[in-house]
């Protein structure tokens, strides 16, 4: 159940004395962290700006460790009214107290904020095959597409709507298939949303007579179908049905009454987005299966609205058509053009994995020309870094989130010829802008290694350096003494310079001949910088206040440095960038940084590959702990989710590339290790699956290396299902690291 707006209201605590946020403290006398402190952390899926720039909806996810899930609610921030009223009398309210109300979205009036949220669905199945989370970890700080399913058995996501004014929230659409995405129609009287083609109860029970409990891998699967239905109507039903449940008969029809279907797809349909004068949809496909096993697969495509009535359907045009994974589409202020990221792929040429990019295409057009023919356009052609995350602003100009090295930068651009701008603001990360359409005002999180991660709001681009917080979820962590930490520089093995973090003990900063755990971020689309982080997969503040000088290589793979950069572990997977990982150590030996007699080693997805291969290349490494990586490419490539990037990453498929898969493959020299390893897997993992942390231990075992293997069930890729593994992952890898590295700690 939803609950009203007036449950809880917060008073705003200003965590920042002023409107500059960094500082340096000195030697304090503040508590260091804690494990029950870390994993007390909130983080922030999405955040968005009302039209009129005068009010904020916040996602959040916090750990709910008694019901052991990950709750995600919804809260209001309103900004004053008038020029008389103070900064400490504006409030935070909650709007949501169901623990899976995700994905927000205002309605173009700003009367309405629509949202997804579970809703419980007798004999529905268990649909769940872990998530999108993993090597590209675009998604994991919420990028994309960020989550994979997150449900409990008979529980599928809605749409719900609730009145920024006060009230219940209630759903508007109902039936046994989730909804994959919604859009609210460009005058507020609709909402377009996307299942998959819904079935009868007469289909489903033929089905289940038909197959029993057997799972047809490919065969199970369909298509979807784009769905509008009239605000008005929904509203009309909720008031006559009040709390009486959907009549069984209106159920069977596996359709939400009222809604009338617009278009449908041979492929699932992602993320849709409706033009700002309700003339067209756009929406992005993938995979059927949700493997990312055929790049030609997602693609973006346009509806015209005008050709839809209760009688027809409109059939989708396709804009593109390349080598390219499109998401996160938006229309621009001009109705004409469509915004939207490249994450996997290339627009420009044959497939290959360049930086994230930005680009808008041509949609004006609504007759089905060639999508060779549509003018494209690439934003920020000249940012020579990462375009994390934008969002269009009203002057048709576009906010962009930029990583450079080991910073993410708020920059602007008029068009996609003009100057690129660096807006005024503080040194550390800028993520998820978000933008009001008919005002200035932008929303934002913002983060340091000092700095826990809070939303913020300012006047405009030009005002980011006077933005002031609207949320203090995570001032628990300015109450503790954190480690600080500044960047590192070296140079590779054949000359190329290299960049990564070092994080140092509470108190130590700066201090030479540091136990030192090298953590490997996953990716290999990431970087490490300066940012702040608390979870199952970014621990290094917790260990670094365990005593470990905590080393971040941002290895070639990494973003932030070119795409030359980027592409610079193709065909070599794991040896390229794990010499430029080994030679960041010995630099730091050679400075007198690190001690050479305690050096320790971890990483998860990505980070998990370069681990297992980098016992294999030297045995200076006293410990290991390693998760979710693949020993060998093969088998990876046929499990894995993402198997195109797999085969690009490596020059070939396995029958195209044989000797490479054998000469990047951990397993062949398994032999060498000496190296004590603590393995952590998801049960249900689909990226990078089971079985390769398996074939790791028995290799160990058959070795007499010392080694445990943790299996987290239900987990897919992402332990985004029950927090207490996370926490249970993390703790034991800090008692791993402890035993094996030598040394002591103080959690």
């Amino acid at each position: 159940m939803q609950r009203s707006i007036p449950v809880l209201v917060l008073s705003l605590i200003l965590i920042f004395p002023s409107a500059q946020p960094i500082f340096a403290e000195a030697q304090s006398a503040k508590p260091t962290l804690t494990l029950d402190d870390f994993f007390n952390s909130v983080s922030f899926p999405g955040v968005k700006v009302s039209p009129d720039g005068n009010s904020v909806v916040v996602e959040t996810e916090r750990a709910d460790w008694e019901q052991q899930i990950f709750r995600k609610e919804l809260w209001l921030y309103r900004t004053a009214n008038n020029a008389t009223q103070t900064q400490s009398s504006r409030s935070l309210v909650q709007l949501t107290q169901s623990a899976h109300s995700t994905s927000p979205q205002w309605s173009p009036d700003g009367k309405w904020i629509a949202f997804l949220a579970e809703r419980k669905v007798s004999g529905s199945k268990d649909t769940d095959s872990g998530d999108s989370k993993g090597k590209n970890r675009d998604g994991h700080e919420s990028t994309v597409d960020r989550n994979g399913k997150d449900k409990a058995k008979g529980d599928v996501a809605q749409i719900f709507l609730i009145s920024p004014s006060g009230g219940e929230a209630f759903a508007i659409t109902s039936g046994e298939e989730e909804v994959h995405s919604f859009a609210w129609g460009g005058d507020s009287k609709s909402i377009v949303y996307a299942t998959r083609q819904p079935w009868t109860k007469q289909q489903n029970d033929d089905h289940k007579k038909e197959w029993k409990d057997v799972s047809r891998y490919r065969g199970d699967e369909r298509g979807d179908v784009i769905f509008r239905l009239a605000v008005d109507e929904a509203l009309t039903r909720h008031a006559a049905l009040g709390s009486i449940e959907i009549p069984d008969s209106e159920k069977d029809s596996g359709v939400t009454p009222g809604a009338i279907a617009i278009a449908r797809s041979l492929l699932r349909i992602g993320q849709i987005t409706v033009a700002r004068d309700g003339s067209r949809l756009a929406f992005v496909t993938s995979s059927v299966s949700e493997r990312q096993e055929k790049v030609e697969d997602f693609d973006l495509y346009l509806v015209n609205l005008s050709l839809v009535n209760r009688m027809s359907e409109a059939a989708p045009v396709r804009l593109t058509h390349n080598e390219a994974v499109e998401l996160n589409p938006e229309w621009a202020p001009d109705n004409r053009h469509l915004f939207f990221q490249v994450n996997l792929g290339s627009l420009e040429r044959k497939y290959e994995d360049p930086q994230p990019r930005l680009y808008w295409i041509d949609a004006g057009d609504t007759s089905d020309i060639s999508p060779a023919k549509r003018d494209v356009q690439r934003w920020f052609a000249a940012y020579p870094g990462e375009i994390v995350r934008y969002t269009p602003l009203p002057d048709g100009s576009v906010l962009g989130s930029g990583r450079m090295g080991t910073e993410v930068q708020p920059i602007t651009q008029a068009s996609p010829k003009a100057a690129i701008v660096k807006r005024e603001g503080w040194a550390g990360t800028y993520e998820l802008p978000a933008s009001a359409k008919q005002a200035s005002r932008i929303a934002f999180a913002y983060s340091s290694t000092v700095k826990p991660t809070e939303i913020y709001l300012a006047d405009g681009p030009d005002k980011i350096a006077q933005a002031q917080p609207i949320t203090s979820f995570n001032k628990q962590f300015t109450e503790r003494d954190l480690p600080q930490a500044k960047p590192y520089r070296w140079t590779s093995d054949d000359g190329t310079p290299v960049e990564g973090m070092l994080m140092y003990p509470p108190g130590k900063f700066e201090a030479k001949n540091l136990p030192m755990f090298v953590f490997i971020h996953g990716g290999p689309q990431d970087s490490d910088g300066n940012h702040f982080e608390a979870d199952w997969y970014q621990w290094d503040r917790l260990a670094a206040t365990a005593g470990w000088l905590v080393f971040e290589p941002n290895y070639r793979g990494s973003t932030g440095y070119g795409d030359k950069f980027a592409l610079g572990i193709i065909p070599e997977i794991v040896s390229r960038p794990g010499k430029d990982i080994l030679t960041g150590v010995d630099a730091l030996v050679k400075d007198g940084i690190a001690d050479v007699n305690q050096l320790t080693i971890g990483g998860y997805s990505y980070g998990g590959y370069m681990t297992n291969w980098l016992i294999t290349q030297t045995t200076r490494f006293k410990a290991a702990v390693t998760g979710a990586g693949a020993v060998e490419h093969v088998a990876n490539w046929g499990n894995d989710d993402t198997t195109f990037d797999d085969a690009y990453f490596l020059g070939g498929l396995p029958w195209e590339a044989a000797d490479r898969y054998r000469s990047e493959g951990a397993i062949y020299q398994l032999n060498k290790v000496r190296t004590p390893t603590h393995l952590v897997a998801g049960a249900d993992d689909i990226r990078v699956a089971v079985a390769e942390d398996y074939l790791l231990d028995r290799a160990l075992h058959e070795l007499n290396v010392p080694s445990e293997l943790l299996i987290f069930p239900g987990e897919g890729h992402s332990l985004s299902k029950n927090p207490w593994h996370g926490k249970i992952k993390v703790r034991e890898e800090l008692k791993w690291l402890k035993e094996y590295g030598g040394v002591a700690g103080t959690n």
